[in-house]
């Protein structure tokens, strides 16, 4: 009797297998003279899990590939596939992808470099890395998540300093639990992994980065585990400014009702 698969994202049947991450986000040969789409990262899929996320994976390539920071295969994979699917749906694509943007051409050693600052889509972003997040979880571990998870958007810059410095914070932590994981992924200079160890209350989380410069993170609380009560967290909320430590750095967080949440 053959068993059967169940989805990497919920208890239903699967009848397909969905790329994590999509495979949009790997160029290919035509386009960057070297073929990336080589030894991918599949995980079974219901239908509702795969053919329905199919925009989203395009709103993620135009949202990811031309950011600064990224390697020179991140900006070639923009300025070949993406700017054709932007041509393609007529700029529809930029408007999905940012809330509100600007255009500014730099000046570069080859002409000028069109460069597009602007708010993204952060409730449809946090959303896809989720479904990355689960698919990695299921590949690496061999199981479904069922439990809590929560993630980190790691590549944003916010102008409120406050939030910039948490978020530094939480990155210089993740950094020193992972110092010593090996990064997982066949194309390293287009993606990685790094999964954490559980701490003391059972909490694991994995790292993603993407075109060598996106750093995202997504924690995991399994549904067995209860929720830990965070001293420093809960003083944030009835202090004015909390600073937390590490190393020789400090961090300098303002109450999050004083925080402004624009990013």
């Amino acid at each position: 009797m053959n068993k059967i698969i169940k989805c990497y994202m919920c208890d239903r049947d699967a009848i397909s297998s969905e790329h994590v991450p999509p495979k949009n986000l790997f160029p290919e040969l035509k386009d960057v003279g070297e073929d990336y789409r080589k030894h991918l990262i599949t995980v079974p899929s219901c239908e509702i899990h795969n053919s329905a996320k199919s925009k989203d994976d395009e709103f993620l390539m135009v949202s990811l590939a031309g950011i600064f920071g990224n390697n020179s295969i991140g900006y070639l994979h923009k300025f070949t596939k993406v700017n054709r699917a932007i041509r393609r749906t007529s700029n529809k694509l930029l408007d999905k992808a940012f809330a509100k943007r600007k255009h500014y051409n730099l000046k570069s050693d080859n002409g000028f470099l069109e460069v597009i600052w602007g708010t993204p889509d952060y409730a449809r972003l946090i959303n896809c890395f989720e479904h990355i997040a689960y698919g990695l979880h299921y590949h690496h571990l061999q199981k479904y998540f069922k439990g809590e998870v929560k993630v980190l958007l790691g590549y944003l810059h916010s102008e409120d300093e406050s939030n910039h410095n948490f978020v530094q914070f939480l990155k210089d932590r993740a950094a020193i639990d992972l110092i010593d994981i090996p990064h997982y992924g066949a194309n390293k200079d287009i993606f990685y992994y790094q999964f954490s160890n559980p701490d003391e209350h059972g909490i694991y989380m994995v790292h993603m980065r993407f075109y060598g410069g996106i750093d995202i993170y997504a924690s995991f609380l399994p549904e067995d585990k209860s929720k830990p009560f965070n001293f420093a967290l809960e003083l944030m909320k009835v202090c004015d400014e909390t600073i937390f430590t590490l190393g020789d750095k400090e961090y300098k967080v303002k109450n999050a009702n004083k925080r402004r949440n624009d990013i």
